[in-house]
């Protein structure tokens, strides 16, 4: 069966293609996902700069992986023209990966963006969820649910044109039939919609996630509740009426009475000449927008450095683990391998409680957890509880063991782990107590939970 899924691989995009190394050259890393890494680089003949996602071809071991890879670029290509979805180039192959060449975002993620701005307004926040619903009405009309909605998926092509926003990462969308039925748990913890956990959803799911993008904007957090959204504590009683009765709409439990792409567009909040007010927000909403942002990648990093500290003793029995719940030996761990594991540990989970598991661990988004994802969650989920492993990851950020952090260590190891647009001085503000502009180690549990 391997073999069979391995010859397949060869022929992801069915037809034979120039060689790439011959068209462009490679850059510096942009990212890394599952089964690739996107760089940078640079067409020989014209000099532009693209976007090029190289996937593994060795990593594409089930006739699924094959056909999510050659899926996401027929996507790309049924998407293509729309000035808010990020442009495909070209689709390269030869023995080893497949390449997707893209248009390069340089101007940052949706987030990073709305931090650096001096004035931010319900207004903006309605400005950009219409770009935002808008290519999802564009998706929902040609038939394809995108399934992975979240602020990070949302890049500015050029930093100082707020409206450049371009959708990103089709590798979980899908097309779909109206009517038609998904039962595949694909997404990230905070974005991902009710129904998805339940395996029986359609298009509906991606309002959702659009909702819980314009609750992030308003208010600087996400939404942690069960079914009941709080409006009365701050900031919400500083929101207008029209914006509450917009997400009250989006993020309804019963995805037949959420609105649809369009009605959100024809909200008045949203809508031209709408009501949304010009008035500045409080700075403290975009405080703690930057701690989001911000903690959020830094806690990736501090998982990972801590990961890669342990010994091999201390890893053993989680290999172990990892190896007996890997039934299908492919290298990632799927939702049934991790229940069917769990079950044999001992431990009842619901099926929604196990999924959390697996969306806590799926750094990737991948829908599965790899080794390295398991380790890290293994370790997150056991909360850092060995002081040595919260000293160790102390002292990978403290170069020059003075026993603080500094921006400048941050700059280093964010280098090193190639973490980019994380804005290191909030970092540094949200765990700092004595403001020294340092983070002292006993504030290190606070810095990586």
């Amino acid at each position: 069966m391997r073999r069979a899924f391995d010859h397949q691989a060869h022929f992801v995009l069915g037809r034979k293609t120039p060689n790439i190394h011959e068209l462009y050259t490679f850059g510096r890393k942009l990212g890394q996902g599952q089964f690739g890494i996107t760089y940078l680089c640079t067409e020989i003949s014209t000099g532009i700069e693209y976007a090029c996602k190289s996937i593994s071809k060795r990593k594409l071991i089930r006739k699924e992986d094959v056909e999510d890879a050659r899926r996401e670029i027929q996507i790309m290509h049924h998407l293509a023209g729309h000035k808010n979805i990020v442009l495909i180039k070209g689709a390269y192959e030869d023995t080893l990966y497949v390449y997707i060449v893209m248009e390069f975002c340089s101007g940052g993620e949706l987030f990073d963006r709305i931090i650096q701005r001096g004035h931010y307004s319900e207004r903006k926040a309605a400005e950009l969820t219409k770009i935002i619903v808008g290519v999802i009405e564009v998706c929902h009309s040609l038939g394809v649910m995108h399934r992975d909605l979240k602020p990070e998926n949302f890049l500015l092509v050029n930093k100082d044109d707020d409206f450049s926003l371009k959708a990103i990462d089709f590798g979980l969308s899908a097309f779909f039939k109206p009517g038609e039925i998904f039962s595949d748990v694909v997404g990230s913890p905070y974005y991902v919609a009710p129904e998805v956990l339940l395996k029986h959803y359609g298009p509906e799911a991606d309002i959702w996630s659009a909702g819980v993008i314009l609750y992030i904007l308003l208010c600087g957090l996400p939404p942690f509740w069960a079914g009941h959204i709080d409006f009365s504590s701050y900031p919400w009683p500083l929101i207008s009426d029209s914006a509450k009765d917009l997400i009250r709409k989006m993020l309804c439990i019963r995805p037949s009475e959420r609105l649809t792409a369009h009605e959100v567009l024809c909200h008045p909040w949203i809508c031209k000449n709408g009501v949304a007010p010009d008035k500045a927000l409080d700075p403290a909403i975009l405080s703690r927008l930057k701690q989001f942002s911000a903690m959020n990648k830094l806690k990736k990093m501090a998982l990972r450095v801590i990961a890669e500290s342990l010994s091999e003793e201390e890893i053993a029995g989680l290999r172990e683990i990892f190896t007996a719940m890997d039934t299908g030996k492919s290298g990632a761990i799927t939702f049934d391998e991790l229940k069917a594991g769990l079950q044999r540990y001992g431990a009842t989970l619901k099926d929604t409680e196990i999924q959390d598991l697996m969306n806590a661990a799926d750094v990737s988004n991948s829908g599965t957890i790899d080794y390295g994802e398991f380790i890290a969650a293994t370790i997150h989920l056991n909360k850092l509880e060995r002081e040595e492993h919260l000293v160790a990851a102390f002292q990978y950020f403290d170069k020059d063991k003075s026993g603080y952090i500094t921006i400048g260590e941050l700059k280093q190891v964010c280098a090193e782990l190639n973490v980019t647009n994380v804005l290191l001085e909030d970092i540094i503000q949200e765990v700092d107590q004595d403001n020294y502009v340092t983070i002292p180690l006993f504030t290190v549990p606070k810095f990586c939970l």
